[in-house]
């Protein structure tokens, strides 16, 4: 059986981030399809066990978008969110996930190709290391011995 594609998530501001990778597919920029984006609305409102959840649902990596720090719509959800991100980088790695698996990127809403080439790079960067094959790993850990998650993959 062939390898699967790859799996990225993407949580993205409303006001900014969201408004850039719609600008890219609105001016028709191309851009890897690899990608699946959950719009929230503030990059502050993403818990970490957002993107645990992800990784134990079969993602390769994480995405998480936001506003250029010191703009955001929230006043400063996203100074919030880079701080509790820093974290959460070390508590990922500490899981044995590798940091090359979560990027936090400031993306403003006019800022369509900026979208188009992290989307890219990031596809480009898992594509090298492949796919993450540890969730199941995680998934124990997380619900127990002999509970596992249903991902479609075997």
């Amino acid at each position: 059986m062939g390898e699967r594609p790859i799996r990225i998530i993407a949580f993205l501001c409303n006001w900014c981030s969201y408004a850039g990778a719609d600008l890219a597919g609105t001016i028709r920029l191309k851009h890897r399809a690899d990608v699946r984006v959950i719009r929230v609305p503030c990059s502050g409102r993403i818990d970490a066990a957002f993107i645990l959840k992800a990784y134990e649902r079969g993602a390769d990596a994480v995405i998480v978008g936001g506003c250029h720090p010191g703009d955001c719509h929230y006043v400063s959800g996203n100074l919030s969110a880079r701080r509790r991100f820093l974290v959460m980088k070390q508590l990922l790695e500490f899981m044995g996930i590798e940091p090359e698996r979560f990027e936090v990127v400031w993306c403003s809403a006019a800022e369509g190709e900026k979208w188009a080439k992290i989307v890219d790079d990031v596809c480009e960067r898992i594509s090298t290391l492949g796919p993450f094959r540890s969730y199941k790993a995680l998934t124990a850990s997380v619900l127990g011995p002999g509970r596992e998650i249903v991902t479609g993959e075997e």
